[in-house]
């Protein structure tokens, strides 16, 4: 397997740290407001998050009803790469492309953590995942897959091997890491006539067997970014690296 490194034409369009939360009953949305007022001038725009749900309805006429309600806030910086969701049910921050280096993504979620749990004072973690969207653009013409990447789908002999389109999910356990990896693949619009786009998305998500310390649950979102790394040089071939080196 190769190691881990970095390209200076990183394919990830979205980079993002998310935790599921309980929190005390009387934390509301005036409390979260609290958390934009520590970082309004690095995170100036605000936009609510509402939940949507639907029901349906039987018997003598069949209907359905919606209803939303709000359970967070979107905190945006002014260039509109980095967001922050505070909300009554987890914390999720994220960074959309150019992404740059781990370290600078990952202390500005954990500062952003801090002033969100000061605030919040969760009770409990249920989930914690970290997730790279990644769009890999190779060129046409493309003969086959394989050339760029090591995990793809696979066409019985007996049936055309061209595909105009696919979308593939594996879900892998992580053993000795306590957690799920979700690998979503699919053919996306590309971006220009001479490409074919391709989406690899790297979902690693852990559940269970929290820590009580905070430097302990930061050091398991180590070890779920060293394997999203490993993960996606498992995934792609030397052709893709001489793409984004």
């Amino acid at each position: 397997m190769h190691a881990p490194k970095h390209y200076s034409q990183a394919p990830i369009t979205e980079a993002a740290i998310s935790l599921r939360l309980e929190l005390p009953d009387d934390v509301t949305l005036a409390t979260l407001t609290d958390v934009h007022l520590a970082i309004k001038a690095a995170y100036p725009m605000s936009q609510d998050i509402l939940a949507f749900q639907g029901q349906m309805l039987a018997g003598a006429s069949v209907g359905a009803t919606a209803s939303q309600t709000q359970i967070g806030y979107n905190f945006l910086s002014s260039d509109q790469k980095h967001s922050f969701q505070a909300r009554l049910d987890g914390f999720t921050f994220s960074r959309l492309a150019p992404y740059e280096r781990w370290e600078t993504f990952r202390d500005e979620a954990q500062r952003l953590w801090n002033i969100y749990r000061s605030v919040a004072n969760p009770k409990s973690i249920s989930r914690l995942a970290l997730r790279y969207i990644n769009r890999l653009d190779f060129p046409l013409p493309l003969d086959d897959l394989k050339d760029y990447l090591r995990t793809v789908p696979e066409v019985s002999a007996d049936l055309p091997q061209g595909l105009s389109g696919y979308f593939m999910q594996l879900q892998i356990p992580q053993v000795d890491l306590t957690a799920m990896l979700l690998l979503n693949q699919a053919i996306i619009p590309p971006q220009n006539p001479n490409v074919v786009s391709v989406l690899l998305d790297i979902d690693l998500f852990r559940d269970s067997d929290f820590p009580s310390e905070e430097k302990a649950l930061w050091e398991i979102l180590e070890q779920l970014h060293i394997r999203t790394d490993q993960v996606f040089e498992a995934c792609i071939t030397d052709r893709t690296r001489e793409l984004i080196n």
